[in-house]
Order: C-alpha cells, then sequence, then structure tokens
C-alpha cells in the first residue's frame, strides 16, 4: 500500500472515531431512554430490555402536571419562533446598512457588534436582570404595563441582544459579496430603499437566512441559564429545558425521565437540521469567503 493510500486511511480512521466520540452521548440517551431508573443505575451502557419502555417514559412525562410538558412546549415554540424571526429581520437589515453606508460610524458599530461576540451571559447576567427590574418597575404607559421580567417581552428581547452579535457578523460577511448593481437596477426600476431589500437582497441571503435561523434556534431551544434567571421556576411560562430540571431533585433524580425527556427535546431540533443542513453549509462558507 502506497503512502498516500495509508494517509487516506488514517484519515478515515481518525474521522470515523471523531463520529464515534460525537454521536456516543446521543446513543447513550436514546439506549437509556427506554429504561427504567433501577436499570440506568445498574447499567448505563446495556442494551434495554424492553424497548417499548420508551414510550411508556413519553407518555409519562406527556401527562406529568409538574412538567407540563404540551404547555412548556408551546412556551419554548412561541420564544424560539419569535425571537429568531426578530434576531434574523434586525440583524439583517442592521447589516444591510452597515455594509451599504459605510462611514467611520458604521465601522465602529460593526467592531462593536463583532466584541459583543465574546463577551459571556454571566458576565452580564445580574446587570441584565437588575436592569429589567428597574425597566419594569418604571413602566407607567397604560399599553406598556408589562414586566419584562417572567414574561414573553423579557426572554424574548434578551435573546434578541444576545443573538444580534454573530448574526450581524454573518449576515455582513455575506453582503458584502451582493453586488450592489442589482439594488441600483431595483431602484431605477422604482424600488424605494425597503421594497429593494425585502424583494431583491432578502430572496438572495436565503442561505445564510437559514443559518443563522438554526445556529440560534439550537442556543435558544435548548438554553437553560437565561430562561431559569427571567422567567424563574414555577411560572406560568416555562420552557422545556426548565421543565425536564424538575425530575431532579435535591436527593433523587429520576433518571429515566430526564434522559426521554431530553430525547423528546431533541428530536424537533434534529429533524429540523437534517433538513436544513445543506442551507447551513452552504450559508456557513458563502458568509466567510464572501
Amino acid at each position: 500500500m502506497s503512502i498516500v493510500k495509508w494517509k487516506k486511511f488514517f484519515l478515515e480512521l481518525f474521522a470515523l472515531l471523531v463520529f464515534v466520540l460525537f454521536i456516543s452521548p446521543l446513543l447513550l440517551i436514546f439506549i437509556n431512554s427506554a429504561k427504567s431508573s433501577r436499570e440506568i443505575l445498574v447499567n448505563p451502557l446495556s442494551l434495554p430490555e424492553n424497548w417499548g419502555q420508551i414510550w411508556e417514559n413519553f407518555l409519562t412525562i406527556w401527562n406529568n402536571p409538574s412538567i407540563d410538558y404540551p404547555s412548556s412546549f408551546l412556551s419554548s415554540v412561541i420564544i424560539t419562533v419569535t425571537s429568531l424571526a426578530l434576531i434574523s429581520l434586525v440583524s439583517s437589515l442592521a447589516a444591510w446598512g452597515l455594509v451599504r453606508y459605510k462611514s467611520k460610524t458604521s465601522s465602529l458599530i460593526f467592531y462593536m457588534f463583532v466584541a459583543s461576540m465574546v463577551i459571556p451571559f454571566q458576565v452580564v447576567m445580574y446587570p441584565l436582570i437588575t436592569w429589567f427590574r428597574i425597566l419594569s418597575m418604571n413602566v407607567t404607559e397604560p399599553l406598556m404595563n408589562f414586566s419584562l421580567l417572567r414574561s414573553y417581552p423579557g426572554i424574548i428581547l434578551a435573546y434578541i441582544g444576545f443573538g444580534m452579535g454573530m448574526s450581524v457578523f454573518m449576515f455582513h460577511g455575506f453582503l458584502k459579496g451582493v453586488p450592489l448593481e442589482i439594488e441600483e437596477a431595483a431602484e431605477i426600476d422604482g424600488a424605494n430603499k425597503l421594497q429593494t431589500f425585502f424583494y431583491v437582497v432578502m430572496p438572495i441571503m436565503k442561505p445564510i437566512y437559514v443559518t443563522i435561523i438554526i445556529l440560534n434556534g439550537i442556543w435558544i431551544w435548548n438554553d437553560f441559564l437565561l430562561p431559569m434567571q427571567l422567567l424563574g421556576v414555577g411560572n406560568d411560562i416555562q420552557t422545556l429545558p426548565i421543565a425536564i430540571s424538575n425530575f431532579a431533585g435535591s436527593y433523587t433524580k429520576q433518571w429515566d425521565m430526564i434522559l426521554s425527556s431530553s430525547l423528546m427535546i431533541m428530536i424537533p431540533i434534529i429533524i429540523v437540521f437534517l433538513f436544513a443542513q445543506k442551507q447551513i453549509l452552504k450559508g456557513m462558507v458563502d458568509g466567510a469567503i464572501k
């Protein structure tokens, strides 16, 4: 066997090992979702004796009043979909403005968006909660009489703020490769700025939109810390990760319920990812190159 073939063989072997490493946690969750807590504690690596146990665990979770899975699922969908729609729209408009209207101010604003990507949430966690509490206490307008804590507007506004940095950065990179002549031709035909953006620029940006939606969607759907801080425990509005935490008590942990509910949370996002993976890769490559 030649040296080139040996190198190819070892690269393929290395890729296989990396794949097994990354897929093993998902397989363990799937296998242990079909077991009782006792089976998991006795031998978590063994195959389940009764694969039908997984459906029993799913039904138990669905009907559990303390989890209220249907309501938690609906809350997660509302928060995720609304946040993604606003993040995509606002960040694409912001990136388009920063690319097309270049100045020292626009460059400074863009660098501020980029800098925000390296600031971890833990640094601004308590100041954010403090300001949300202050703003909620000082609201006097009747039409704005809502609290930013333990409510949909607060958690959605927070996600928009934290998701803007990466989204603007990726949209900005993609838009630099879109020819300005296309927009000028639309304006000559009588389109105003917003019409040019929505009818000409936005369709061109479809791959990067899908990428932004998936990357932010995985984060928002699975996030635990931000909803815990802004929504709290025992609230009428609770996301699925917060609902799962009810299975983990101070002294006992229902591992069969925890793992089964984790699998139920992962299934929707995995399905979306599988259908959109080509668009994700295309958007990431185009955004990086352009």
